[in-house]
């Protein structure tokens, strides 16, 4: 799927150069890192613990397994994982913002989840892990902020173990047009305020909500992931398609 031109992309509504957006995501990670939990909660009304709950039921990790917890940032999916693959397993928390992977660090070292964790500073296009290391790979509301998602969706098969999942939770589209037209109200006239208000940033909430818009839908980003060699790729719609869990296997 084209991101743009050639040489082009989107950052939010506006047309950059294909350099320039990670650095101007970073730009806005780096700015909402520290409130980044307050603001999740406050904005879904604490719903995107239910949504990672599923996610973490879906990806069905056991004892033993590596597990790739991409774009992680404040931890939440690694410190799900980590209980489940216990000891002898092991979660990788990654994230190309080193200010949302600070963030989790000190967050699940405070929570005492040690030894079965270790913490990466990667870009996901081009992942630095070796072929067929992982048995999942779970990316919770960092696919739309990539440049080449296509890219990210190879790396990440390339990754995977033969067998092995992935799981990619992201913000779609609503079913129904009254779901649409309110969804439309609310990222755009009320969660900027809310992002001013709590984080003293609305531009980075402004940016976010149009990052949602110019994502894949979930027939879409479902084509990406079979082009990419994904097989058995499905999706499951959450709260009217607001957001989908795509799932794809590796064989």
């Amino acid at each position: 799927m084209s991101q743009g031109t050639e040489n082009s992309t989107h950052f939010g509504y506006k047309t950059v150069e294909a350099e320039q957006k990670a650095d101007m995501v970073a730009g806005v990670f780096h700015s909402v890192a520290a409130k980044y939990d307050i603001m999740n909660d406050v904005m879904s009304f604490g719903i995107h613990r239910m949504w990672k709950r599923f996610t973490i039921e879906s990806a069905g990790a056991r004892p033993g397994m590596k597990v790739l917890d991409l774009a992680g940032g404040t931890g939440d999916l690694t410190a799900k994982s980590s209980h489940l693959v216990g000891d002898r397993g092991q979660v990788t928390l990654a994230d190309i913002n080193d200010s949302m992977l600070k963030v989790g660090r000190e967050k699940l070292r405070d929570k005492g989840i040690v030894g079965n964790v270790n913490y990466v500073q990667a870009n996901a296009e081009a992942l630095p892990f070796p072929d067929n290391h992982f048995d999942i790979i779970t990316i919770a509301f960092g696919l739309r902020n990539v440049t080449d998602k296509d890219a990210a969706i190879r790396s990440m098969l390339r990754v995977l173990k033969p067998g092995g999942k992935l799981l990619v939770l992201e913000f779609s589209k609503p079913k129904h047009d009254v779901m649409r037209k309110i969804y439309d109200l609310y990222s755009f006239k009320i969660m900027p305020k809310m992002g001013a208000l709590i984080t003293q940033d609305a531009d980075s909430y402004e940016y976010l909500a149009e990052s949602i818009r110019m994502h894949p839908d979930q027939e879409t980003l479902k084509g990406m992931m079979v082009e990419a060699g994904f097989e058995q790729v499905d999706y499951t719609n959450m709260t009217d398609g607001i957001v989908a869990l795509h799932k794809g296997y590796k064989f």
